[in-house]
């Protein structure tokens, strides 16, 4: 089965942000915020906080994955030209998005700099409370006039709009206000991250979420869902459950698998993160190809 992953991450260096303030990396896999916090940030085999793309690409050689998308967010701290110097490099497995602070005095020569000169066709808002753009600067409306402008110029210059909205409960996940947005863009595609990261104490919310945003122009990726519907072990049950309601009510044909690699490794194998689904027979063989691979080329390449 062919196999594309629609959200894995690049590391040149670890330089975040978040809700803790600045993230920087403190050796053995380990990584702290300016407010003191400490947590493992990253396997142990990346325990040094560097991931390459070589590394990336011997990962998807042993499990078969043929192409991957290079996502970026203030987590890891943004990689754009990391990115695309590995997409160059390898672009017949790599396709890089790019992402920026909408809130930069300097935001035209960048959204110039990076879409128009360097050549990006993706680009990626992680607008989290924990460590997206509301994690330092002001909750936000999402069809406000601040992302209305991000929106725009996405459109006008024929960008997919990769956008992750945080975990459901905090003041970033709103679905309501994405979808005012969305509709105002029809022949924009957007990918709507983390199958709306929905815990299983809020399983309701996933289904009305998956109904509101369920439109013409809209994928859902499937990254970190075993992590977001945990506690679960493997073959991943809850993620499962999760992943029927996305087929049944947004569609097989509107999900992407995504891994969210390097982070996710910490609890589980890459082999494991792709055999819950290729390897399940609650899926369709039908289901599986779409889900795996025909949707993501489809959408990015």
């Amino acid at each position: 089965m062919k196999i594309m992953d629609a959200h894995v991450h690049l590391v040149q260096y670890i330089a975040g942000t978040g809700a803790g303030g600045e993230l920087r990396f403190v050796g053995n896999g380990m990584a702290q915020y300016a407010s003191g916090e400490q947590f493992l940030m990253l396997p142990e085999e990346f325990s040094d906080g560097i991931v390459t793309a070589e590394d990336i690409l011997k990962k998807m050689d042993e499990n078969n994955v043929e192409r991957a998308v290079l996502l970026q967010g203030n987590y890891f701290g943004f990689q754009n030209l990391y990115s695309m110097e590995a997409a160059k490099k390898y672009p017949n497995r790599f396709k890089a998005a790019a992402s920026y602070d909408p809130f930069c005095r300097k935001k035209e020569q960048i959204r110039k700099h990076l879409f128009e000169e360097l050549g990006f066709e993706i680009v990626k808002f992680e607008v989290s409370t924990g460590s997206g753009l509301m994690s330092n600067h002001r909750t936000i409306p999402l069809d406000g006039e601040l992302m209305e402008g991000e929106y725009r110029y996405a459109d006008e210059h024929n960008l997919i709009f990769v956008i992750d909205i945080g975990k459901c409960g905090s003041e970033s996940w709103q679905v309501e206000q994405l979808r005012n947005a969305i509709l105002c863009h029809p022949s924009m595609k957007f990918v709507v991250c983390h199958l709306l990261a929905v815990s299983m104490k809020h399983e309701d919310k996933l289904i009305t979420g998956l109904k509101r945003l369920s439109l013409p122009n809209v994928w859902f990726d499937l990254a970190a869902l075993p992590h977001n519907c945990g506690p679960d072990n493997y073959p991943y049950p809850n993620a499962v459950r999760y992943l029927r309601h996305g087929i049944e009510i947004a569609g097989a044909d509107k999900l992407l698998f995504g891994s969210d690699i390097p982070s996710v490794l910490k609890e589980d194998s890459y082999t494991h993160l792709i055999q819950y689904i290729t390897e399940n027979e609650k899926f369709t063989q039908e289901e599986k190809e779409m889900i795996m691979y025909r949707n993501a080329e489809a959408v990015y390449f």
